[in-house]
């Protein structure tokens, strides 16, 4: 029986499901300690995300955190779980060598480093069909060189047959260019140039942005974890999800009762907002923003007759050699 259990969040946010995940962790322990008459373990969780991360809201949240661990879990028990911050890039290295058991990591790895360096990709902010293949490899060869790098960072971090629980959006086809994933990330580049039209953002300003995202397929991630050589892969699971997070509650067209085109297209525009605004603000300023994703909402509707309104998700589980 391990003394103590360690484990890490990367790219943790600071909104209120930051503790989610670390409240299913200890949750799961407590549980396998009590079925296995084991005396309870210490445990140890690292928060990590990018220095402008609010991490101030976190730590706020961690008294009544903990005072809940003590109404479920007992006073013991919340004294042996400790939490702490580190603020940092996760593509470089974050803890000291064989330090954790367990790295989770949830809708951040799609999240490049940088944009790819010396990219043409006029009037778009994201791979499209209609670009250049020397878009598509830029891309590529970016999240290749990013993961790769975040793979061998954590294994120097991981113990031996320690894991990692990783979730990313992804796409659905080998082909980059036969793929409607990136479509969402189209939207907003067709809703800046109606801003353009409206005179309140120039056409340059797109022309000199382009999102740090990539969305790979499943062959691309299997190949990288083989080509890097530190883990072995023990499952890569890949579903769908709408885009409108509640038609999935609704089963097969029954969410038409529930939502109009109108609200669907909104709830789509608010979502897409809350991702993306913090990358479009230093570039565009925050004052032309509403303008854009009410273009978008009304994008996003017409999309809803015609187009896939789906994204992909992959599920990836690792094991330390």
């Amino acid at each position: 029986m391990l003394e103590s259990f360690k484990i890490a969040d990367l790219g943790c946010s600071s909104g209120p499901n930051t503790l989610l995940f670390v409240s299913e962790i200890i949750d799961t322990i407590n549980k396998l300690s009590k079925q296995n008459s084991n005396k309870t373990q210490e445990i140890s969780v690292i928060l990590n995300d990018l220095t402008k991360n609010d991490f101030n809201n976190i730590f706020s949240a961690l008294p009544s955190f903990y005072e809940l661990l003590k109404k479920n879990h007992g006073y013991e028990f919340s004294r042996k779980c400790f939490i702490s911050g580190v603020a940092a890039s996760f593509y470089e290295r974050l803890v000291p060598c064989k330090s954790l058991h367990f790295v989770h990591s949830s809708y951040c790895l799609h999240w490049l480093s940088q944009v790819p360096e010396n990219l043409e990709n006029k009037e778009h902010i994201y791979m499209s069909k209609t670009r250049d293949p020397n878009v598509f490899n830029a891309y590529k060869n970016q999240f290749y060189k990013d993961f790769s790098s975040f793979l061998t960072h954590r294994s120097h971090e991981i113990l031996p047959t320690g894991r990692m629980v990783l979730t990313l959006v992804g796409r659905e086809s080998p082909d980059p260019s036969e793929d409607d994933g990136c479509h969402v990330i189209e939207l907003l580049a067709q809703s800046l140039l109606d801003v353009v039209s409206q005179g309140l953002i120039k056409q340059e300003d797109i022309d000199s942005f382009n999102l740090p995202v990539y969305h790979p397929c499943k062959d691309e991630v299997k190949e990288i974890i083989h080509n890097e050589n530190s883990f072995d892969l023990e499952k890569l699971e890949v579903f769908e999800c709408d885009w409108n997070p509640h038609d999935n509650d609704y089963g097969d067209g029954d969410y038409n009762y529930k939502f109009d085109k109108k609200q669907r297209g909104e709830i789509v525009a608010n979502s897409v907002r809350s991702i993306i605004e913090p990358t479009l603000v230093p570039h565009f300023g925050e004052l032309v923003l509403d303008n854009v994703f009410k273009s978008y909402e009304e994008r996003a509707i017409d999309h809803f007759e015609t187009g896939k309104a789906k994204y992909i998700n992959l599920i990836i589980c690792l094991k330390k050699k």
